[in-house]
Order: C-alpha cells, then structure tokens, then sequence
C-alpha cells in the first residue's frame, strides 16, 4: 500500500514538472510570436519608399506584366522573323485592337503552350489513360494552344472586315453626296469620318493623319487598301489612285463606286438567301423529322402494338 502511494506520489510530481514546462514553454513561444510580428511591423513601417511603392502597386504591374515579358522573351528565341511581321499583319487588318500587340500574341502563344501542355497531360491522368493517351492529348492540346491566339486575331479581322463590308456603300454614298456639294476630296473624307462610326470611319482617320504628317494621297490610300484584304475597299482605293493620276473627276469615280458598291450589296443579300435552303437541310432532317416522326408517328406505333399484342 505504501510503495502505491510512493508511485502515485512521484507520478504526481512528474506530471506537475511536465505540465509546468509545458505552460512555460507556450507562454515563450507566444511571446516570440507576438515579438516576431511586432518586428515584422516595424520592418514594413522602417521600409523605405521605394518598396512600399512597389509594394502598393497593382498585382498585374508587380507580377503579371514581367511574367509576360519573360514569356515574350522565350517566345521571340522560337518565332521567325517573317510569323512575326505575319502577326504584325494580321493585328493591322484587326484594326490594332487596344493592349493586342506582336509581343502581347507571342506572349500569348507561349501561355497557352505552356497550358496546353499541363491541361494535355493532366487530364488523361486523372482519367487513368495509359502513356500513349497521355502523349497525344499534350500534343493536341499544345497545338491546340499555340495557335489559339492566332485564330483570336483572325477572327478579329474576320469581324472587322464583315463590317467594313456592310459600312462601306453607305460611307461612300456620304462620300460623293459631299464631293457633287462642292467639297474638295480631303474635306470629303473629313466630313464622312467625323459623321460615322465604325472601322471605316476610322481606317478614313487615318489616312487623313498619314496625309497631315506629309504622306502623299496616293501612298495614304495605297496604304488603306494594303492594311485590308476587302475586295470592295481595294478596288475603291485602285480606282482612286488611278483618277488622281489620270485627272479624272473624282465625282464620276465616286459615283461609279457607289453604285457598284450597292449593286455587290444586293447581290451579296441574294446570294445568302439562295444559302438558307442548303444550309437548313442538314438541321431538318437530323434534328426537326425525327422530332416530327416520333410525335405523328409514336402514338400510332403504340397503338399498333398494343392491338397486336391483345390479339396474341
């Protein structure tokens, strides 16, 4: 009985040890703590203005823009001199979009090969796919984006051109109701680009700046018809050029234009129309018949049924 109490006793003073360093312990820690933040504080406080500016500025000036940039510089080492002057192209017939430049789509590029990449490898894993899934789904998704900002920037230009090709009768109607007014040609185009709206509006601010800066009529117009690959635009810009150098009025080339830019207008309208009954074949028998079959037919095929299988 004694040599238990004996046990119990030591146990007790033990444990009373044990629980004592414990709580001294964690009484330190906390206060290292507590002393570690207040330094902490008093660092960013003492820090000098330089940082703490770089420290306040937004998210995507601290780390998405030199990400970027690092990703534009590893995109230039692998894109050829003439892809690049391509791309530079294509952003000119979309009408340089704002933020959209040559390193912007290179950086681009780079990001969604590096994300087609995990995406591709990634996503059969999961599926449990065996090795050679794994390599074909990297490698489609790895084309897949590198040339996703390609096809971005093309139908940009593809949306751009569409409508320029509807805005253009109605800007060169403007057009020669002010050359037949008695306005000089550059008057002209002053006066069609302030009153519309739209990429020829601007396409005809531009020529006029390129005009304003000392660049010839015929270059500035030369230039309009190379920075689109619209059929009616070039061959407004031709006849143009050619009525400046042959001195021909340009009242009768206006003219000409219009009408023929009205008569391609109508003609184009006709030839959608006559495009619906192909386009709407295919829809109709694999989506409408069937629909159309099941509830003319279905009730009368339950009905057969059902009559044929009383009778057995």
């Amino acid at each position: 009985m004694s040599s238990t109490l004996l046990i119990v006793g030591l146990v007790s003073i033990f444990g009373a040890l044990a629980l004592a360093i414990v709580t001294f312990a964690t009484m330190t820690s906390e206060r290292q703590q507590v002393g570690r933040s207040l330094a902490q504080i008093r660092a960013l406080h003492a820090t000098p203005s330089a940082v703490r500016h770089e420290l306040n500025r937004p998210f995507a000036e601290r780390v998405v823009g030199p990400a970027m940039g690092r990703l534009t510089q590893l995109g230039r080492r692998f894109t050829a001199t003439e892809q690049v002057a391509r791309i530079r192209h294509r952003l000119e017939m979309a009408g340089n979009p704002p933020r959209w430049d040559v390193d912007r789509v290179i950086a681009l590029k780079m990001l969604g090969v590096g994300l087609g990449f995990v995406i591709g490898v990634a996503l059969p894993f999961v599926l449990g796919a065996g090795v050679l899934p794994i390599i074909g789904f990297a490698i489609a998704f790895t084309t897949v984006g590198y040339f996703t900002p390609n096809m971005v920037v093309y139908q940009m230009g593809y949306n751009r051109r569409e409508m320029m090709r509807r805005e253009l009768p109605d800007a060169l109607d403007l057009l020669t109701i002010s050359v037949e007014a008695g306005l000089a040609f550059d008057a002209a185009l002053s006066q069609v680009a302030r009153n519309t709206t739209g990429p020829v509006a601007d396409e005809f601010f531009r020529v006029l700046q390129e005009m304003q800066i000392g660049l010839g009529r015929s270059e500035a117009m030369r230039a309009l018809g190379e920075r689109s690959d619209l059929p009616e635009l070039r061959s407004f810009v031709t006849a143009m050029v050619q009525a400046e150098a042959f001195g021909i009025p340009i009242a009768q080339v206006l003219r000409v234009q219009s009408r023929e830019m009205r008569t391609k207008r109508t003609q184009r309208a006709e030839e959608l129309a006559q495009k619906v009954p192909v386009k709407i074949l295919f829809p109709l028998i694999f989506c409408i018949l069937p629909a159309l079959f099941v509830v003319i037919l279905g009730p009368a095929a339950i009905q057969i049924y059902q009559s044929f299988s009383g009778r057995l």
